[in-house]
């Protein structure tokens, strides 16, 4: 594990309130709306594309999504952004979580070009979001939430960007 790794390990848990497992406990959703349409114009901008977006998800961790569209990614695949409603956390990935085991892995399938995802982490790295790499996510959840019963084997992306 590097260093940020272990950092990002200990923001999470950090963040992890088992009281609050839908979002933080001060979370204020006029404000998590505001900074996300800020992100949707921000990629829109870079990639010069309009960019889909869902917003303010229920029964979930994760705040929403914004997909740059595959025609105007240099390698033609999407890269699709997911947003915590805790702490700013955010997830960037090609195609959709899960498709590749995280995005070195996807630029080494030929399916993420490196300044796209350059591009995507900059403009998050300047709103104040916390990038956290898929890989780490999918490790195994042994913090204090009772997670939902219907997942078999928790990791913190169900903690942080899943569905209760």
């Amino acid at each position: 594990m590097t260093e940020d790794e272990a950092d990002l390990l200990v923001l999470l848990r950090e963040l992890d309130d088992p009281e609050w497992l839908e979002w933080p406990q001060h979370y204020d959703r006029g404000e998590a709306a505001a900074h996300f349409s800020v992100l949707v114009a921000r990629l829109e901008s870079d990639f010069a594309a309009r960019c889909t977006a869902e917003r303010d998800s229920q029964d979930s961790s994760e705040y929403g999504r914004v997909v740059v569209p595959g025609d105007a990614t240099v390698c033609g695949t999407r890269i699709v952004v997911c947003v915590s409603k805790f702490g700013s956390l955010a997830l960037v990935c090609a195609d959709n979580p899960g498709a590749f085991l995280g995005t070195d892995d996807a630029q080494t399938e030929g399916e993420l070009d490196g300044a796209d995802h350059a591009k995507v982490n900059r403009a998050l790295a300047e709103l104040g979001y916390v990038v956290v790499a898929e890989e780490l996510l999918e490790s195994d959840y042994d913090g204090p939430s009772r997670l939902p019963w219907h997942v078999q084997r928790p990791s913190w992306w169900h903690r942080f960007f899943g569905i209760f």
